[in-house]
This record gives C-alpha cells, structure tokens and sequence, in this order.
C-alpha cells in the first residue's frame, strides 16, 4: 500500500494566505509575462516564517488566525515616520559633513495625521523618544528609532517601534571621480601576500593629494569563514557585522615595535617577504590561508605586550560599545578554533547561543574570545584611520564600503542572529535570459518578520558598524530591501519564489544611520529591477548604478544611451568586478576566455561578432561625440589607450554625480577579478592587479605608471576643470612609495 500524498492547499485560500505575509505567488521574469510559483515553495517559505499551510485544514486556520490578527491589532511593529520632503533639501549637510549630537529634530505632523487617519477616530497616540522623554501627539521629533502608543477609545492600546528618519539623503554638491578596487589585489612592496589596510591608506592619500581623487571604493572587508582553504570570495563571509583582520598591517599595531623576540620577528617578516615574491615575482596566486596563517601568528606575538593605559582605555571603550554583539562573534570564532567553522555540526548545545553549555565554554575560552575581540578592534582602528585619512588627504567622500548581500549559513553572524534567519532558506534569483536555471546564492535570507518585531535591530546595528568608518557605502543587490527570491534548501532555483520586506522600513533605518554619519549610499541596481524601486530609491536619496556597456535606450531603438540621457544620480562606470575589463572587452578578450573555459553558450564565431559589434557601436558613438583622442603630453600611445580613455571622457560627460575608474583598467589589465558561474575552472578573487601582459602591478609601480597618470589626467580635468601635475623624468612624484614605473 502505498503512502498517501499530502492534500495540496487550495490556491485561492494559499494565494491570500501568501499574500498577507509577503510571500508571491506569481513573479514577471519580463514585462507583460508572469510566471506562477510553485505550490511547495509558497508552502516552504511559509513554513520558514513558522505558519503552517502544509494542508488544506492548516491553511485555513493560519489565513483564519492571520486576518484576525490583523484586524485586531492597532499598529505594526515597525510605523515610519519621514520628515518633510522641504526641509530635508535646506539641509546644508554633504558627503563631507559629520552628523553631530545635535541632530535637528524633522516635522512629523503629517506623518502622524496620516496614521491617525488610519486609526478608529480619538485614538491617542503618545511617542517615547530615543532620549526618554515623552511627547503626545508630536510635531517634530528627533530622528531615531522610538517607541509609538496608541490607545483607542474602546481601551484597545498597542504600540510600536518608530523609525523617524529625514526625507532622503542630502546630496553633495560637489561631484568626484574616484578608483574602484578589490582590496586584496592591489599589493605594495610591505604587503604580506595580499592588498591590506596599510596599502589602502597609502592608495587613498596618494589618489586624494596627487591625482584628486575624491573616493576609493573597496570590495567587502567582512569577516570571512576560517579554515583552509577559505572561501575566496568576499560576498559569502562570516559575518558582515565585524571586518576580517585578515587585512590588518600588522607592522602598523603601535605594540609590534615592542616585541621582544626580535629573532622571531624577522622571521615572520622573511616569510612575508617570500608570500609577496610569489605573488609578484613568480606568478601565484593570493592566498589568503597562507596570509592568514602568517598574520595570526604574527598577532599572536603582539598580543603578549601589554597595552599602555591609553590604549587600554580604547579597548576597553569598544568591548563596551559593541557589547553582545562582539562577545558573540568572538565566542563563535573561539568555538570554530574547537569544533570548526559550521556551526550546524557543534555539540547540540553549543548550536544556541543563549545556551548554558555556550556560556560555561565562553568561560572556558575567555582567553581566545578576547583574542578575537582584540582582532576586531584593532582592524576597527586601522580602518577608521584609513577613511580619517582619506578625508585629510582632501577627499571629500573618502573610502566607499560594500556590504555583501548575506553571510555564510555556517557562519558567525548565522549563528548570533539565528532567531532573525529564515531556517531552510537560502537567497538567489528565479531564471532569466541570462540563466535559465537561476541562481542559489547559498546565503541565508532574514525574515521580514522578525526584523520589524525587533525594529530592525540587526539592521541597524550593522549599517552603525559599517558607517563608523565608511564615506559611503555600496549595497550590492540593493532590491534586496524591497524583496528577496528564496529557494528552499534541497530544491533547485526554479522552485523558489519572492519574500517582500519593508522597503519602507528598511530604507528609513538606512537613510536615519547614513544621515548620522554624513555618508554617501550607493545601490547596486544592475540587472532586472522591479518597476518602481529606482525611482523610490532616488526618492530617498539613494544613488543607483549605471555601467556604460549596459546602458541603451532599451524602450527605443537598443542603441548607446546618449550621455545627456544618462540619470544624475549615480555611481557611472565602465565596468565593476564581475565584469570584464575595459581592455578586455575592447578587444574581445573576454570572449576567448570564456571559450577557454568552456563557457559559450552559443558558437564561438557567433559570440566573437555580437562583442564586436557591440564595442564597434559604442566606439563609433564615441567617435562621433569628438572623445577619441590621442593622449596628451607626447607620449605614443595604442589605439587600446586611446579608446579606454575615450571610454571615461564618455562617462564624464554624463551627468552623473560619481565617476568610477577600475584601477586595473589604469595599466591594461585583461584578467576579471571574477567570473561568474565559475569555481575552480577559475582564480576568482585571487588574481593581483596585473599589466596587459599579465605581470603584477604594484602600488608604487601604479603611482610612477605614465599611463596610469594619463588616464587619470583626463578624470581629474572632467571633474575638477584642470590636469594633474606634470610627473618629473623619474616618475615617482606623488607616489607612497619608491619603485620602477611599469614603462
């Protein structure tokens, strides 16, 4: 006999059900096409937020128990309030400006009689501000997150997190160029075997002073997941709450000058030396396990000269700001030393973090949980002085942060914040032109409900760490606010479907804590976009991202969008790390790759003349503008270097606020940092920035390379009206450093 299937819900009833907690039904992969989703993932999703439709009689009394709720209750968990839209353009405040204690208090008025309106009529509502006082009925508030009572005249009370924030993001005045580079690439002559915070200093005061830079953009800094070997990529990390030390410089702890194991220490800096050599002299790629391993051993070292009271004093300033979300991040790391890096696979009792099994081991670790909470404040302090620096360095944004789109499920913030992650879930995108399977990210989503029950209290916490020291930070996949393609573990992406946040929510928690730091935010928005995001997005301030290659008159008739056409607001470039270079692309480079690697889909020949029929359109374009030139100051240059600079002529004379230049496409690098829908076919997030040849560019070689200065002559002039300095016969002035130029 066999087993009788599960009865499946009736649409209709699953249909509402779904609907009334965020979950589709139904997505438009294009315009005027819908595709239904599936009846399991529907049911999967639900079941991650802990309703039940796993049968008709199940179904009908979760869609019975939730319009119940809903009509009961007087307010969500989370209300937003935003401050008048005319009082947020008055504000003088740009990129450049701090935030300070005294905030000026928003107009809230027509916010608060918009949910009074909503409300049965002699509802009381009465606000309890981050400071403690209490306001009834309130015109102005300061902006923060709040608690909202309101009493209704049958007795009925409830209340609610309120999220006040300022209308939208003050825009800068002040336009800029900046560099865009992944951070580990770019190697100096003291790196360790990979780029670190002490090269990112030294590059963002070199661009600010000498080439008029006014930002440098970073791939994420996230902790990553220890053990070897590490995954590579800095989108999948541990946690996004804390930075990684694998990137700390340790030569620059003030507590490395008083090691007294001098013998020691000259052989943890020879085999530095030899990890770099590798790199640069003999063709290997990074690797990060190696650096890692060095460094850790180094820090060990440090760790056993005492802090001066100064420095105490600092230390002991963060453990208490960070509070539980530091202890529990070095707790997990603690416990990954013991029981490895997937949490999942721990002692039962190890898996809660609130368990007395966690608290008695946290005990019993108390010295390596310290040792990870010392890592964490000292890349803290390395990074603050990276973007201090910066900003003296005349930069007016400063360094630009990117926050992943999630975390590793095995990982530490996984692990902290279990509660707030869906179980079973993992986030990725539904099948399109580009991928007809889909894409499964393996990264755990957060569940919309939870986040608006906590007032976004992870959100916010991670947006405070990240804005502590960032100019401005990148989000990548920023239609993650509004919504989010879940697959349920064990199903192929096709089954998965759509969870809608609150974008309204989670933007204002981002515009309230970006207002504060006086940063820049910036969406990565490329790709299939939900109709009405950018626009909501521009609304509250958030720039978007525009990438020359992909930007058509796709409503008209496909060709080059022309310049004038292009929006303001936006990050323009010509290309971003998971994108060929400019160079590459060029000259069909990275097609030839592709095929190496087996990745056509279609014949070769077919694919060599779409690329270049594509480059031919866009170079004509420029052709026809006046922007192909030959480069100035009498140097012979290729038609390449000539076209890659008419490339970013192009991109200045857009209206776009900020212009990015690739620091690899500055010396003709051919080789993508990453290739998508590849592993181990290729060196993804391992490769140093290399010249057209292949050959590793250092940071001093980049500050002396004539062609470099060139192309960013054309930049600076674009931006700020005039070129950059005139380097003497030896090529070095400016740089943060002594080396030969790339010729």
């Amino acid at each position: 006999m066999t087993e009788e299937q599960p009865e499946e819900p009736p649409a209709e009833e699953l249909t509402r059900l779904a609907g009334l907690h965020g979950v589709a039904t139904s997505y438009s992969p294009s315009p005027g096409r819908t595709v239904p989703a599936s009846a399991a993932a529907v049911v999967a999703a639900l079941a991650a937020l802990d309703v039940d439709a796993s049968t008709p009689e199940a179904t009908g009394a979760a869609l019975t128990a939730r319009e119940r709720e809903l009509d009961e209750r007087l307010l969500p968990p989370t209300v937003v309030w935003w401050g008048a839209a005319e009082e947020a353009s008055a504000e003088p405040d740009g990129p450049e400006a701090q935030a300070g204690p005294e905030t000026p208090e928003v107009p809230v008025a027509e916010a608060s009689a918009a949910l009074a309106a909503r409300l049965p009529a002699g509802t009381r509502l009465v606000v309890e501000t981050e400071q403690g006082e209490t306001r009834p009925s309130p015109d102005r508030l300061p902006p923060g997150v709040h608690r909202l009572t309101a009493t209704a005249p049958d007795g009925r009370s409830g209340w609610a997190h309120l999220v006040v924030a300022p209308a939208r993001l003050p825009t800068s005045p002040e336009r800029s160029y900046g560099l865009l580079v992944q951070l580990y690439s770019l190697l100096s002559q003291r790196s360790w075997g990979m780029g670190d915070l002490g090269d990112l200093g030294e590059l963002t005061a070199w661009a600010g002073r000498a080439l008029g830079a006014g930002f440098v953009q970073v791939n994420p800094l996230h902790a990553a997941v220890p053990g070897a070997p590490t995954d590579p990529s800095p989108y999948r990390p541990s946690s996004r709450r804390f930075p990684d030390p694998v990137h700390l410089r340790v030569e620059d702890v003030p507590e490395f000058a008083y090691v007294e194991d001098r013998e020691r220490v000259r052989a943890l800096l020879e085999r530095a030396a030899r990890l770099r050599a590798a790199v640069l002299e003999e063709d290997a790629l990074i690797d990060r396990d190696a650096v890692w391993e060095l460094k850790r051993e180094a820090l060990e070292l440090v760790r056993q000269v005492p802090l001066g009271p100064g420095r105490r004093a600092a230390y002991a300033d963060f453990l208490a700001e960070e509070g539980e979300a530091l202890e529990d991040h070095a707790t997990w790391y603690a416990l990954a030393e013991v029981h490895g890096s997937d949490w999942h696979t721990w002692p039962a009792g190890l898996r809660d973090p609130r368990s007395p099994e966690t608290a008695r081991a946290r005990v019993e670790l108390m010295d390596r949980v310290d040792f990870h909470s010392w890592l964490a404040w000292l890349t803290d302090v390395q990074l603050t002085a990276a973007q201090r620096g910066a900003r003296e360095a005349g930069m007016p944004v400063g360094v630009v942060h990117d926050l992943a789109v999630g975390v590793h499920p095995g990982g530490a913030d996984a692990w902290a914040q279990q509660d707030h992650f869906a179980a079973g879930m993992s986030v990725g995108a539904p099948p399109d032109a580009f991928n007809a399977r889909g894409q499964d990210w393996g990264l755990p989503p957060w569940r919309p409900d939870r986040l608006a029950e906590s007032g976004y209290a992870p959100f916010r916490r991670l947006l405070r760490a990240l804005f502590r020291y960032a100019g401005a930070l990148r989000i990548d996949h920023v239609m993650g606010l509004f919504r989010l393609w879940w697959v349920p573990q064990g199903r192929p992406p096709t089954e998965g479907t759509y969870v809608r946040y609150d974008a309204e929510a989670m933007l204002a928690v981002l515009v309230l804590e970006a207002s504060r730091a006086g940063a820049v935010v910036i969406g990565e928005d490329l790709g299939t976009v939900e109709p009405g995001v950018r626009e909501t997005l521009d609304r509250r301030g958030v720039l978007g991202t525009s990438v020359l290659w992909f930007e058509r008159d796709w409503e008209g008739d496909g060709r080059p969008l022309p310049p004038e056409r292009w929006r303001a607001d936006c990050l323009a470039t010509a290309t971003t790390h998971d994108l060929p270079s400019t160079a590459a692309r060029l000259t069909g480079e990275h097609v030839e790759l592709r095929h190496r690697l087996g990745l056509l889909t279609r014949p070769l020949e077919a694919e060599r003349a779409e690329a270049a029929a594509d480059t031919a359109e866009w170079l004509s374009v420029l052709t026809e503008l006046g922007l192909l030139k030959g480069a100035g100051g009498g140097r012979c240059v290729s038609s390449e270097e000539a076209e890659i600079q008419a490339v970013h002529r192009f991109l200045l004379s857009t209206p776009a606020r900020m212009v990015g230049l690739w620091l690899p496409d500055t010396v003709g690098d051919r080789r993508p940092q990453n290739l998508p829908g590849t592993w181990d076919q290729y060196p993804n997030w391992r490769l140093p920035v290399a010249d057209a040849e292949g050959r590793p560019v250092t940071l001093e070689q980049l500050a002396a390379s004539p062609r470099l200065h060139a192309l960013t002559d054309v930049l600076r002039e674009g931006v700020h009206g005039r070129p950059g300095g005139a380097e003497p016969a030896d090529g070095t002035a400016g740089g943060p450093g002594d080396g030969p130029a790339d010729g």
